[in-house]
């Protein structure tokens, strides 16, 4: 059977596209949100990527936050019934109305540092004197590792909230202790 002749060509006009409608200013904001949230993004990955190398330390909440203190001294709370304890309660309530130096054991303004807070508090009683600074420096080395002394520590600091911190840490480690 032969086959049929083809049928001839028929010549279409092209499709020519429909110029795109122009878009909304929503529509407009909603694409330049998406592109800077890409680019944003791709910066936070090569941020996290040439920083990686970089030893970090930890930043203790307690010396980033602080709140408005109150002007009046507050009263001294209910003593912990263990004498170490006690005097190391006592030495923190006094620097924190006496306020707190480095550098001397007492400034010129009555301001004492940490070992003077507890050699007034002890009131010439060495052997309770000794102990709550054995306490104080169990509390520094397990927040700090390797410290020479008290003194040392105190004035490593340029303000005393780490100290004053560490004077009620060691209150409440002694009062567990039972000291």
């Amino acid at each position: 059977m032969p086959r049929p002749a083809p049928a001839p060509a028929v010549e279409r006009p092209a499709a020519t596209a429909a110029p795109p409608a122009p878009l909304s200013f929503e529509e407009r904001l909603a694409l330049v949100n998406t592109a800077m949230t890409m680019r944003l993004d791709q910066a936070a990955v090569a941020y996290e990527v040439n920083t990686a190398h970089i030893d970090t330390e930890p930043v203790d909440l307690a010396d980033v936050i602080t709140v408005p203190l109150d002007t009046a001294p507050p009263p001294l709370p209910t003593l912990y019934p263990t004498p170490v304890a006690a005097l190391l309660q006592r030495a923190h309530h006094r620097l924190v109305t006496g306020g707190w130096c480095k550098d001397v054991l007492v400034d010129e303004d009555g301001a004492r540092c940490m070992l003077g807070a507890i050699q007034a508090e002890a009131r010439g009683n060495r052997s309770l004197e000794h102990s709550a600074t054995a306490v104080l420096m169990d509390v520094i080395r397990r927040a700090f590792g390797d410290v020479d002394s008290v003194p040392g520590f105190n004035d490593a600091w340029a303000n005393g909230r780490a100290p004053l911190r560490m004077v009620d840490q060691a209150a409440g480690l002694a009062d567990t202790r039972g000291l």
